[in-house]
């Protein structure tokens, strides 16, 4: 990367803590900020999981990003005191092999994935405890399955850290520029840190620093989740036998994680809730949102009616206006690179988008068009990958 430089990375999410231990991993000098922590519990990478899949329909660029995201979420698994990966496998299904599972299938094809397709009877006979009335195409992704997100970024930081990159727990204030670059980052303390480099990857705090350029571009939109205690003894909804999992079936998707850890069968409803502030959202679970689950998982998973709710937790996500991510420098600042927009679907591939920061950073890597400020108009929409 030719002389070595010190960058600050501002937020230390998925998407920053990987920017910077790529960084730093190229020998230079970097330095992690958070306000709250790394994977807090108000950060869209806080929580307990999140799914690594591979079937993205025609947008094969993702499906590369989660296959060699993949290899280096099992190089962190394997020095972390607990694991992060959990290779349960992925399971999609649908009512009809609709464009997207032809195109994922392609796709995987394309890419010498070894994914198994599978009909009605097959997936009745491999994954009992589902009912899988109506549906007639599955696609399962055997080398796949969930990733524990607070203990991935966590873990991911507490390396960077011993591999002697810095990092600060700071609240960071909006940049004041004046001129092509810049200079320093104010902290609320009253200190400033100082750099070459600048790397803001605050998630849906992004907008918030940078409301003129990005405050209609990615929004964040209300997310719940929810863990049902499975049957005592129950052994169907182990990592072990049950899949995470996606259903595409009528037009809404619902998907969803075994018991991991015992913390519960995990399940969520995949539509864009109301826009709310990361700040000040209320974090407690709808009845409304717990109603459509409950329905959907009696319908779902006749093992688990009447289940006893073990947790919920509300998050978000951050919304960019075509669903894809955002990895551009800001267009008045030449030292500036902007890094957010995970859209739902981001945190697995953390590592490609550190990677690719990284690189983009220093103009080190062809550019990506979908990943610019420029694609993401004020009107358009996308469904989330």
């Amino acid at each position: 990367m030719g002389s070595k430089a010190h960058i600050a990375v501002i937020g230390a999410g998925v998407f920053g803590a990987w920017t910077a231990h790529h960084l730093h991993r190229a020998g230079h000098r970097v330095t992690l900020v958070d306000q709250h922590g790394p994977a807090h519990s108000r950060a869209s990478s806080g929580g307990e999981s999140r799914l690594t899949r591979a079937a993205y329909g025609k947008d094969a660029i993702y499906t590369r990003m989660a296959l060699d995201s993949l290899a280096q979420w099992k190089t962190l698994s394997a020095i972390s005191g607990l694991p992060i990966f959990i290779p349960a496998g992925i399971l999609f299904f649908f009512q009809h092999q609709e464009a997207y599972f032809t195109d994922s299938v392609a796709t995987h094809r394309a890419l010498n994935l070894p994914s198994e397709l599978l009909d009605n009877r097959d997936l009745t006979r491999r994954f009992p405890m589902f009912d899988f009335d109506g549906v007639t195409a599955g696609l399962f992704e055997p080398g796949f399955g969930a990733l524990m997100a607070r203990r991935a970024v966590q873990t991911l930081v507490q390396q960077f850290v011993r591999d002697g990159g810095t990092y600060l727990r700071a609240a960071a204030l909006p940049p004041a520029p004046s001129g092509d670059n810049l200079d320093a980052v104010a902290l609320a303390s009253g200190e400033r840190i100082v750099a070459d480099h600048f790397v803001f990857a605050l998630g849906p705090w992004l907008p918030k620093f940078f409301p003129t350029l990005l405050g209609r571009k990615i929004v964040a939109t209300r997310q719940e989740v929810f863990f049902f205690a499975p049957p005592a003894g129950d052994r169907r909804f182990l990592p072990e036998a049950m899949p995470g999992w996606a259903d595409f079936n009528g037009g809404d998707m619902f998907y969803g994680f075994p018991d991991l850890e015992n913390r519960g069968v995990k399940f969520a409803y995949d539509v864009h809730g109301p826009v709310v502030d990361p700040d000040t959202q209320d974090r407690r679970p709808s009845d409304t949102g717990l109603a459509e689950v409950v329905a959907y998982r009696d319908r779902r998973f006749p093992a688990l009616r009447g289940a006893a709710l073990t947790e919920a937790r509300v998050c978000q996500y951050e919304n960019s206006t075509n669903g894809d991510f955002l990895i551009d420098f800001h267009p008045q600042l030449n030292n500036a690179l902007l890094v957010g927009g995970g859209s739902g679907h981001g945190f697995k591939h953390g590592p490609e988008v550190g990677r690719y920061a990284a690189a983009r950073l220093f103009n080190e890597i062809n550019t990506e068009p979908r990943f610019g400020l420029a694609t993401k108009g004020e009107n358009q929409h996308r469904e989330v990958h």
